[in-house]
């Protein structure tokens, strides 16, 4: 017995010499202590980490530090990716980092009931790291190959958006130093990622890239430190405009709802909760890009700064600052609420992200990204409203003041989402209430029937977004009831008037809301497109050689008429979406809204009218004084999505710009999901259904226009073509597998009552062209298999281009 206790004495001896200590280890590395103290090994290139508290939680964000410069590809310098909560534990030899499951939780004193939700639940195992060394409790681990993977997932990316096929070059990548850093509560780690391959590489890669065969971006890897408990959720409310998190705690009663929401939000406290007035105890501050140009610097650096009046409105002394980044300072740490100016291949959108604990909803870093060739889009519309250029440069620039206005507001806007903020694409019929809609330039004509910039964006935050800030970010003393309170606010702002929907209720070409849109104006979007047709007539009537710089090629007419015909494509786009549409508020029990009511029938009928209206082939149709200016674009100059889409080869092709622009509300009036809503109003006596509105189309477009006169030309081709779409458009939604019974059986009905009226045309047709084109519809509609349909020209890109979160 004493034998084999003297041999496990001596083996036992033997392991503790050969065992490595992190001393040992590192003696020759270079020390960067922090909060994860970390070794570099200079000569192979490699970090080595040291854990001293295993089950710690901390906070891991990967994200992109250097990217692509392709808004189609969506792969931006500044881009975040995801975070986690994250912990070592140590199983044998080996280090895993481990993120449990938030999503499910039971928030509960009972370890039992505790363990047993995180027991139904997977986890997810990000990394297993072997042991290096140890010492004295603490661990040490090599983290070079973790910070050397695709965190970013560049080779999914690449091959979602159909760019190529690439896989990660381990000989081509390494770390990147001058950015792995060190701070009291945040560890900072980069690398350089090189992707080969590309023999199927697509072209916006090949418009980015050096070298097809080789993509090198870098990523950021970021171990930060969770802020500690004394952080206050808030509770969710639809009727606000704050983002939320939500999780399950299995701890409730039965009684409850299992899932919980609470608003996300910067922590911020008033010195004094009591004083109507406080400063903070520690302020917001957001850093500007120092890389950003002026006079955009100084602009952005105003428009973000408008977040303090509302900061003032909920009771704070300059609790929203922002600066300009110092020139040490890192965007990608985690410790700087960070505005991003971007450069991209081709103007594309902006964003407003964050970093969140998961836990809670707490806003640990703001982080804006700003696309620095939108401002020319919106100098280039003005230039197209203005024609300043009769007399050289001019000397008051008023498309420069116009497009840094825009930037004002947008800045702003992306700050707002970082604050925790949705859109609010409801906010244009309440004179602007919040810059988290989006603006279309507000153009007025003046006593002289000229056209005026001079207001075409806001200048100020709105009042939703003050009673937005004060909803998220009030610091109540507590003798006063919260709750209460909260849901005062929001009932005083509804009964003022202020509405609240979002992107759900705005983007789908099917949506139901009668007030959210995107890029429109004003409270009554049928006044609002007559105002929009009267200023781009008065803007086409002026087109010109002034419309372009000197020297400029003539072909660059094209780049300036592009916008300006296409000027009431969204206020078009919010008159088609009354149709079938509802008025309706994310009303809760007992708050004293009318939850829903349908449109009255006469505001979609005069809907209806101003849009086939707006694409009457008056309205589209390009005078010859425009059409004899605009030559092929020269060699050299390679055209661009921006332009309008031809058929007809270099030359300019006016059918198709006006095919585009008749294509939208045509394809809008017949979506599918509003075409049943229309099925069903119908059945109302006092409804607007879908038998109507096509009786109205077939008047106004069919036979109106034909018992004229007015018709011939040019302009006729822009009616059949009209007649074409229309009828194509009834055909596809008679088929429409989402169609409901009642919509397929009016959509048949009209058709078959549409080829008699048709067959009764053609035989007073009063030329080949009417003859051939009553022909083709009556031949579509008896076969429509054997006609294959001629895919309608998009409109060139009015909203920022690539990829919309």
């Amino acid at each position: 017995m004493n034998k084999i206790l003297l041999l496990l004495l001596i083996t036992g001896s033997i392991f503790a010499q050969n065992q490595t200590t992190i001393s040992e280890k590192t003696k020759n590395f270079t020390k960067k202590e922090g909060f994860f103290d970390f070794f570099i090994d200079e000569q192979s290139a490699r970090i080595y980490l040291e854990i001293k508290n295993l089950k710690q939680e901390f906070l891991y964000v990967s994200s992109l530090s250097a990217g692509l410069g392709s808004n189609d590809i969506g792969l931006d310098r500044g881009q975040l990716g995801n975070e986690r909560i994250v912990f070592f534990e140590k199983v044998g030899k080996k280090l895993l980092l481990t993120q449990p499951n938030y999503r499910y939780r039971a928030i509960s004193n009972d370890p039992n009931e505790k363990r047993a939700v995180r027991d139904s639940f997977a986890a997810s195992i990000l990394w297993g790291f072997p042991l290096e060394a140890e010492e004295n409790g603490r661990y040490l681990v090599e983290i070079t190959d973790f910070l050397l993977r695709d965190s970013h997932e560049v080779v999914n990316n690449l091959k979602k958006s159909k760019q190529g096929t690439y896989q990660l070059n381990a000989s081509r990548s390494a770390l990147y130093f001058d950015r792995t850093k060190n701070f009291p509560l945040n560890s900072e780690f980069e690398a350089t990622l090189t992707f080969t391959g590309g023999a199927d590489a697509g072209y916006f890669v090949q418009s980015v890239t050096p070298s097809v065969e080789a993509i090198t971006v870098r990523t950021h890897h970021s171990f930060v430190q969770l802020p500690d408990n004394e952080y206050k959720k808030r509770e969710f409310d639809p009727r606000s405009s704050f983002n939320a998190i939500s999780y399950y705690d299995y701890a409730t009663p039965v009684s409850e709802p299992i899932e919980k929401y609470f608003i996300t939000r910067h922590r911020l406290k008033k010195k004094d909760p009591t004083a109507a007035i406080s400063e903070a105890v520690k302020p917001i501050i957001y850093y500007l890009d120092n890389g950003t140009p002026e006079p955009i610097r100084s602009a952005l650096l105003d428009g973000a700064r408008w977040w303090n009046q509302a900061f003032e409105a909920a009771g704070y002394r300059d609790a929203f600052q922002v600066k300009v980044l110092p020139d040490d300072a890192d965007p990608m740490d985690c410790r700087y609420n960070v505005i991003n100016w971007v450069h991209r291949s081709t103007r594309g959108w902006s964003y407003g992200a964050s970093v969140t604990d998961p836990r809670t909803g707490e806003i640990i870093k703001g982080h804006v990204t700003l696309g620095s060739l939108r401002v020319r889009q919106d100098y280039l519309i003005a230039a197209g409203l203005l024609a300043p250029y009769g007399n050289g440069e001019p000397a008051d620039d008023k498309m420069m003041k116009m497009a840094l206005q825009r930037l004002r507001q947008l800045a702003a806007h992306e700050v707002g989402h970082t604050l925790g903020l949705m859109h609010n694409y409801s906010a244009s019929t309440n004179n602007k209430a919040s810059v988290m809609d989006y603006p279309h330039p507000q153009i007025k004509l003046n006593a002289n029937n000229e056209i005026d910039l001079a207001d075409a964006y806001t200048n100020e935050i709105g009042t939703w977004d003050k009673v937005s800030i004060t909803y998220g970010y009030q610091d109540f003393p507590t003798s006063v009831n919260e709750k209460a309170e909260l849901n005062l606010m929001l009932k005083n702002a509804i009964d003022s008037g202020l509405l609240f929907l979002t992107d759900q209720d705005a983007r789908p070409a099917g949506s139901v809301s009668a007030t959210a849109h995107l890029w429109d104006n004003g409270a009554d979007p049928v006044s609002e497109l007559n105002n929009i047709l009267k200023i781009r007539d008065i803007a086409l009537a002026k087109f010109s050689i002034n419309n372009i710089k000197e020297k400029a090629p003539m072909a660059f007419l094209e780049d300036v008429l592009v916008p300006i015909y296409n000027l009431p494509r969204y206020q078009v786009e919010a008159a088609c979406k009354i149709i079938g549409a509802q008025n309706y508020t994310y009303a809760i029990k007992n708050d004293g809204q009318i939850p829903v009511s349908v449109v009255p029938k006469t505001v979609q009928v005069s809907a209806l009218n101003a849009i086939l209206e707006s694409i009457s082939p008056q309205k589209l149709a390009i005078s010859d004084k425009i059409l004899n200016l605009i030559p092929p674009r020269p060699a050299g100059y390679s055209p661009s999505r921006e332009l309008f889409n031809k058929r007809t080869g270099l030359s300019f092709d006016a059918l198709s710009a006006a095919e585009a622009a008749a294509s939208l509300p045509i394809e809008l009036l017949f979506n599918v999901e509003r075409a049943n809503r229309l099925a069903i109003n119908g059945a109302n006596n006092n409804g607007f259904g879908l038998s109507e509105m096509l009786k109205i189309i077939y008047s106004k477009v069919f036979t109106d226009s034909r018992l004229s006169g007015r018709i011939a030309g040019f302009e006729e081709l822009i009616q059949m073509q009209n007649e074409q779409l229309i009828l194509s458009n009834l055909l596809a939604l008679s088929k429409e597998d989402n169609a409901s019974y009642q919509t397929k059986a009016i959509s048949k009905l009209f058709i078959a009552n549409w080829q008699k009226a048709f067959e009764k045309l053609k035989l007073t047709a009063r030329s080949e062209n009417q003859m051939a084109h009553l022909s083709f519809l009556i031949d579509q509609i008896k076969n429509p298999e054997n006609i294959k349909k001629t895919t309608p020209k998009a409109m060139a890109p009015g909203a920022p281009i690539g990829c919309e979160d």
